[in-house]
C-alpha cells in the first residue's frame, strides 16, 4: 500500500495534469475532475488490480467513468500510472488526439469503458460485474457516477440490476461535490437523501470525505468484504478541489482558465 503522503503527492500530479489538460484545449471540465482526483489517486495507486503494460489484462479490475466529461482527471490518473506518456496530456481534445472530451476505449489504453451520455455507466459497470460472476473471475468492477448525474432514470433501473444479482463484485462511487452545470443539485433536481437511496435499492452504503485519503481506502478494503450485493461509496466532495478560486464555483463546471489563472492554479498546486 502506498503510503498517504505518496498518495497526496500524486493526487496534486494528476491536477496539476487536469489543469494542463484543459489549459491548453481551452475547454474541457475542471470542476468535477479536481472533484474526484483523490479517489482515482486512491483506485489506481492503491486498490486496482491492474497492469499498465497490459491494459486488457483479462483478469484486470474494471474502472468505468459514468460521468465522461471529467476525462481530464482519468487521463491524467493513467498517464501518472504510466499507460501513456504525460506530455500527450498537453494534446488533450486537439483534433488529431486520442485524448477526446470524452474518453474512447478503443483509443485510450486503460479506458475500460466508452462514456459520455450521463447515465450510461452503470448499467456498463453491471454488464461487466455479471460477466466476471459467469466466467468465475475474480475481478471487481468500480463505477464513478456524479451527484447530478443519478437524476438520470437509467441509473436506477441499472441499481435496481445490481441488487438482483446480487453483484459484491459491484463498488458504486458517488462523485457528491453538491453542485451540477446549472447549479445546486437540490435546486435543478434533487437526489437526495443519496444514502437512503441506495439502501433502498439493496446497496451497502459508506459516506465518506471524498478528499480524506485514508477513508477513502478504508471504504474500499470495506466494499471488498462486503458479500451478496452490491456496495456504494458516497463521497462528499467539493467541485474545483485544490484550486482556491475555482472551489465550490458552479462556473467552473465546463470552463477553461485563462493564462493568469492557469499560472495561478499550477502556483496553488506546486
Amino acid at each position: 500500500m502506498e503510503n498517504i503522503e505518496k498518495l497526496s503527492e500524486i493526487a496534486k500530479s494528476i491536477r496539476r495534469g487536469i489543469i494542463e489538460e484543459v489549459y491548453n484545449a481551452m475547454s474541457g471540465h475542471p470542476g468535477g475532475s479536481l472533484s474526484i482526483a483523490d479517489i482515482l489517486t486512491v483506485l489506481y495507486f492503491n486498490e486496482l488490480n491492474i497492469d499498465p503494460k497490459n491494459p486488457t489484462w483479462e483478469d484486470r479490475d474494471r474502472f468505468v467513468l459514468s460521468k465522461g466529461h471529467c476525462s481530464p482527471a482519468l487521463y491524467s490518473t493513467l498517464a501518472h500510472r504510466g499507460y501513456f506518456d504525460i506530455e500527450y496530456l498537453k494534446t488533450f481534445r486537439n483534433i488529431n488526439s486520442n485524448l477526446q472530451g470524452h474518453p474512447d476505449m478503443n483509443k485510450v489504453p486503460g479506458v475500460d469503458m466508452t462514456t459520455g451520455s450521463l447515465g450510461q455507466g452503470l448499467s456498463c459497470a453491471n454488464g461487466m460485474a455479471i460477466a466476471g460472476k459467469l466466467n468465475n473471475k475474480k475481478y471487481r468492477v468500480y463505477c464513478l457516477l456524479g451527484d447530478g448525474e443519478i437524476e438520470e432514470g437509467q441509473v436506477w433501473e441499472a441499481a435496481m440490476a445490481a441488487n438482483k444479482y446480487k453483484l459484491d463484485n459491484l463498488c458504486v462511487i458517488i462523485d457528491n461535490n453538491n453542485l451540477q452545470i446549472d447549479g445546486k443539485i437540490e435546486e435543478v433536481m434533487s437526489s437526495y437523501p443519496i444514502d437512503e437511496k441506495f439502501k433502498s435499492f439493496g446497496f451497502e452504503v459508506i459516506t465518506i470525505d471524498g478528499h480524506n485519503l485514508k477513508e477513502i481506502i478504508e471504504a474500499f478494503e470495506k466494499a471488498r468484504q462486503i458479500k451478496g450485493k452490491p456496495t456504494c461509496i458516497i463521497a462528499k466532495t467539493i467541485k474545483g478541489k485544490g484550486v482556491s478560486f475555482m472551489e465550490n464555483q458552479v462556473g467552473w463546471h465546463g470552463k477553461a482558465p485563462n493564462e493568469e489563472q492557469y499560472k495561478l492554479a499550477i502556483k496553488e498546486l506546486n
